[in-house]
């Protein structure tokens, strides 16, 4: 699904796995938790930077579907979506 919808959604997701244990007692948890406060933290400051917004049309203002939005030095184009 990750990938399906960096390609086809512009959506990055990610999966954070905090721990070798895939279900930790519940006894764990909160020290799980202290472990990895200030990077989650620091993460999720981090979200939204970038650009976001509309594709407008200069002249109309009306939406533009599926321009294609290039940026000098990275190597993955966005497309607008509807």
């Amino acid at each position: 699904m990750q990938d399906y919808n960096y390609v086809w959604a512009n959506c990055f997701e990610i999966t954070l796995e905090l721990s070798c244990c895939k279900y930790p007692p519940t006894s764990e948890l909160q020290q799980e938790w202290e472990n990895n406060r200030e990077s989650l933290l620091a993460f999720i400051e981090k979200v939204h930077i970038g650009v976001k917004g509309f594709v407008k049309d200069a002249v109309t203002g009306a939406g533009l579907e599926n321009a294609t939005i290039v940026v000098a030095g990275i190597a993955h184009n966005i497309t607008a979506g509807k």
